[in-house]
């Protein structure tokens, strides 16, 4: 049976790159202490690699480098998406605009901007008047990037609960 569980956790993070422990243990329905014994071992065997981005472990096959493993994770959060997303629809722009688009709070798209621009995912540009611009590094690897992500339902709910907090508080 563990063999079978094992063997059905490294399909699903083969499948899902990315997901943090949480969300891989609500969707395959294991127990926390069942998925942390399979994660340990399937790490031992290097057929999985951890990576903590932003309080999280995500887990990836081994074929994915440190730096995407922290950009898909990055990615695995909804307002880190929508940012990338507008700046590749709409180009470079100012962080209060790019804040409206994405139906956020300039403190949470601040949150965000540091794990992408730490990441060199998103660049902040001032002009001579000391005025921040926001544009993307490399438009065609986040686009690259941003197609292996499929968020769950879950996922999604959770982001947008968190928004709406942020915008109860603001």
């Amino acid at each position: 049976m563990s063999n079978e569980t094992r063997e059905r956790i490294a399909r699903f993070v083969d499948d899902h790159p990315g997901l943090h422990f949480n969300e891989l243990v609500r969707r395959l329905d294991l127990a926390p202490g069942q998925a942390q014994y399979h994660l340990r071992r399937l790490c031992g065997d290097d057929r999985v690699v951890s990576e903590a981005v932003s309080g999280r472990t995500h887990y990836f096959t081994p074929e994915y480098d440190p730096v995407e493993r922290r950009r898909v994770a990055l990615f695995r959060r909804e307002v880190a998406r929508d940012i990338c997303l507008e700046l590749l629809d709409g180009g470079p722009a100012r962080p209060a605009d790019v804040a409206d688009r994405v139906g956020v709070a300039r403190s949470t798209l601040e949150w965000h901007l540091d794990g992408l621009v730490a990441e060199d995912v998103v660049c902040k540009r001032r002009d001579d008047r000391n005025r921040v611009t926001l544009e993307l590094a490399d438009e065609a690897a986040t686009a690259r990037t941003l197609r292996a992500i499929r968020p769950s339902i879950p996922d999604r709910f959770l982001d947008r609960f968190t928004r709406l907090v942020d915008s109860l508080l603001e």
